[in-house]
């Protein structure tokens, strides 16, 4: 059973070592000291279990799954707040609260061994959807071809839905994330941005003017230039936002 420890703490690093040394069907092919390095290391062994921090440098943990196709089953080691530890309790997978002993090491370890591959990925991924909108932060992360591009709030311009992805519009390009826009909707601050169409969020600040097109249907200017389709319901809540 190839494993992977991604933890920026080389101390926490070590224990989980230590501890899997009772584990002779397991063999940790890496360690990383960072998400970046984390996917780099999953896309390379293709591993059947993951130790993963929460809270690192760069990039959190669970944003370095949300870059991960197809990720494995994870195991979290973490020092993070109450609240994400409840909805950890939700699901069949486990968490390791900083410190954490050999007895609960051996408890996780013992509800992994107990599912099924499928079961532990269909885990991990009911918990990347649950608790990423709770503890995201003022960004978006995204892959761009092999590299990682770190997005700010204020950057986004707007979010345009393409299928399965949702089309991100920034001065620097337009970029790619396997989220839904309900997603979008559920996470952006709303007094930054504002669903305007099924296909459409926009950035508040870069409102220019909203034109009459034809019957009930309205355009929405940018100050960048972009003009987008504004919805019934879309331009109910314009209203309402803006004071109109």
């Amino acid at each position: 059973m190839k494993v992977v420890i991604i933890d920026d703490e080389p101390l926490a690093r070590m224990l989980v070592k230590e501890y899997l040394q009772d584990y002779p069907q397991v063999k940790i092919v890496e360690e990383c000291g960072d998400g970046f390095e984390g996917i780099k290391a999953i896309q390379k062994h293709q591993p059947s279990l993951i130790f993963l921090d929460i809270q690192m440098p760069k990039i959190t943990g669970f944003e370095m799954l949300e870059l991960v196709e197809n990720a494995p089953a994870v195991i979290f080691t973490t020092a993070f707040d109450e609240y994400a530890i409840k909805a950890f309790e939700t699901h069949a997978i486990d968490y390791l609260l900083k410190p954490f002993n050999k007895e609960r090491f051996d408890k996780a370890m013992q509800k992994y061994l107990s599912q099924n591959a499928a079961q532990a990925k269909a885990e991990t991924q009911l918990l990347i959807n649950s608790v990423a909108p709770n503890i995201a932060e003022q960004r978006v992360v995204v892959k761009d071809g092999i590299k990682i591009k770190i997005i700010p709030l204020p950057q986004i311009q707007y979010l345009e839905a393409a299928d399965d992805y949702v089309k991100i519009y920034t001065a620097d390009g337009v970029f790619l994330k396997k989220k839904t826009m309900q997603f979008f909707e559920n996470t952006l601050p709303a007094l930054q941005f504002v669903r305007i169409h099924r296909s459409y969020i926009v950035s508040l600040p870069l409102i220019n003017k909203i034109e009459h097109n034809e019957k009930d249907s309205y355009l929405l200017l940018l100050t960048t230039g972009a003009t987008l389709p504004v919805s019934k319901s879309g331009y109910a809540k314009l209203k309402e936002i803006l004071g109109l």
